[in-house]
């Protein structure tokens, strides 16, 4: 479908990915740079985009960056990580309106451009380093952000179970770091990493709006002039991993709701062919409403808050999150489980797979409504080396059968339950 076929082209560590389509009004323009997920890069990776995004040469605040912004027609930009199996992506985004649906025929496009160029290669310096105001305020803005994980006890403990899952992998790290390397972070630190980052790692930067394929090509080269001659090789991410032990973490803590957490290992990545049958296999566990999970821990034995699936795609894990009360938890596991063992024995209704075939369809189809996500689904092609037309996906989803998805449970299994409980009721 032309509609979602990307102009590529690829040289020394930089790609251009360019979508021409009438589709959206908008032009969304996004910079991807990928770095190994390691002890040593991933707190400095965390920090830089937050401190680029602070200020550059020509806009030298946040207010007068925003005044700009608003004269381009209220453009949308944020600069931020994320962490893409056992890599960390630092993304600079711009949405910004395309000048043919204006009366003003100012080349937004490339003033778009020339922007996300000054805000990434053009920051606000003092003494050849990073502005210290602006390090320091973005540092204590980090630490504020890692400490709040607390806060929120669905995300705290879905990342202590991936810590304790994957205690000697590099997933285990959070993507916006380590708490205690911050306050160890200069502003000369992290202008050097910076200066490494955009001359040694991988860049993929894509276009995606009714544009001219060369001419948005020839602004991305002009006003981001990225030379990656010495790229270094970012690992691939390792998602095989044989489970010898099924591993159980008790928490203690003064919540008012349990959390009973699962991660399971598939032995399945992105860009292998059983993935799209692994799809189909969390959304009958967990994806969705009709699931088993939700439907026979919450609904049925009304065990759960909440009784959902989600997959790693990069690193081939599945996790399952409960809320729950604690002295619930063994009768809760027990049927978690027997979900697990019906899955590996084939036994899905008719309903659940047909229900999972048309919700996963549809989550699928609207990816053609964002522009970002369009370039989520490309981007994560790239990473696992296997690109997938949103066409190949949903003919796998039609095709896959029940045997598939019992297959596919074989593989599946539970490596580390983790139970955050409160103090008072502790097992």
């Amino acid at each position: 479908m032309n509609e979602l076929s990307f102009i590529s082209h690829e040289q020394e560590g930089i790609g251009v990915h360019i979508l021409p389509t009438q589709k959206f009004k908008t032009t969304t323009i996004l910079v991807h740079i990928q770095l190994p997920l390691t002890e040593e890069l991933v707190t400095k990776g965390a920090l830089l985009p937050n401190v680029l995004q602070r200020g550059t040469e020509q806009y030298p605040n946040p207010a007068q960056l925003q005044r700009h912004l608003d004269s381009l027609y209220g453009a949308i930009f944020n600069a931020g990580v994320m962490k893409r199996g056992e890599k960390q992506i630092i993304q600079l985004y711009l949405e910004i309106a395309n000048e043919k649906f204006l009366a003003d025929s100012r080349p937004l496009l490339e003033e778009g451009i020339r922007f996300l160029g000054e805000v990434l290669t053009r920051p606000l310096l003092e003494s050849g380093a990073f502005a210290k105001k602006v390090v320091e305020l973005e540092k204590e803005t980090l630490t504020k952000r890692i400490e709040g994980l607390i806060d929120d006890k669905m995300r705290y403990a879905n990342q202590r179970l991936t810590e304790e899952m994957c205690k000697e992998e590099p997933y285990r790290l959070l993507a916006y770091g380590i708490r205690e390397q911050i306050p160890q972070i200069t502003p000369e630190d992290l202008y050097a990493f910076y200066q490494d980052v955009l001359s040694s790692y991988p860049v993929d930067m894509y276009v995606i709006g009714d544009v001219q394929p060369d001419e948005a090509a020839s602004y991305l080269h002009k006003y981001i002039p990225l030379t990656a001659s010495g790229t270094k090789k970012v690992p691939p991410t390792t998602y095989k991993k044989a489970v010898t032990k099924e591993h159980t973490v008790t928490e203690e803590m003064s919540v008012a709701q349990g959390k009973l957490n699962i991660g399971m290992r598939t032995q399945i990545g992105y860009a292998d062919n059983d993935y799209v049958h692994l799809m189909m296999y969390n959304g009958v566990l967990g994806g969705f409403p009709h699931s088993k999970l939700f439907m026979n821990v919450r609904e049925k034995a009304s065990l759960a808050y909440y009784a959902v699936s989600q997959l790693e795609t990069q690193k081939g894990l599945c996790m399952i999150m409960s809320g729950i009360e604690t002295a619930n938890y063994e009768q809760a596991l027990t049927i978690i489980k027997e979900q697990l063992d019906m899955m590996k024995r084939g036994e899905i209704t008719d309903i659940e797979l047909n229900q999972t075939k048309a919700m996963l369809t549809n989550q699928l189809r609207e990816t053609r409504d964002s522009a970002a996500a369009i370039a989520s689904m490309d981007y994560n092609g790239r990473l696992s080396g296997r690109r997938r037309s949103l066409e190949e996906i949903l003919d796998g989803i039609s095709r896959t059968t029940k045997e598939d998805i019992a297959r596919v449970a074989q593989k599946v299994e539970i490596d580390t339950i983790y139970f955050l409980c409160g103090k008072e009721e502790a097992k």
